[in-house]
């Protein structure tokens, strides 16, 4: 058995999940009126997520051009991103877990998810060999 269970529809749902989550984190977690980095660098990744989920080839896309393997690269880069940008930018201080945390431990959740994380969809037709397939 793979270490990979988790498949592409449950990874896709998860996206959008993360996706609007990172868009209200500086609300929910309450630094949204820090402004900067912390706050633009969850939001301009949320968007982000929708925009390369809605291109990808898998249940959830919408345009189905972007591979899924790709997609799992994007996945790892955002998310090394989210998780280290407290430090690349300064915005971690002991005394603001709200502000940084959230940060780091969604980071690390995403890099978790796309390690187990099946690289391509059960249905063939979903299925990639590039980068980019119509």
């Amino acid at each position: 058995m793979s270490y990979r269970f988790i498949p592409t529809k449950v990874h896709g749902a998860l996206d959008y999940i993360v996706a609007i989550a990172l868009l209200l984190a500086p609300t929910i977690f309450g630094f949204a009126d820090k402004g900067g980095p912390a706050v633009i660098i969850p939001m301009v990744l949320g968007a982000g997520l929708i925009l390369y989920s809605l291109f990808t080839r898998y249940e959830w896309g919408a345009v189905k051009v972007l591979g899924m393997p790709y997609h799992l690269i994007f996945d790892i880069l955002a998310s090394a991103f989210l998780a280290l940008s407290p430090f690349i930018f300064g915005f971690y201080d002991e005394n603001a877990l709200n502000v940084w945390l959230p940060h780091v431990v969604v980071g690390i959740a995403v890099i978790v998810v796309v390690i187990f994380s099946q690289p391509q969809p059960a249905d063939p037709a979903l299925r990639s060999t590039g980068y980019l397939n119509k």
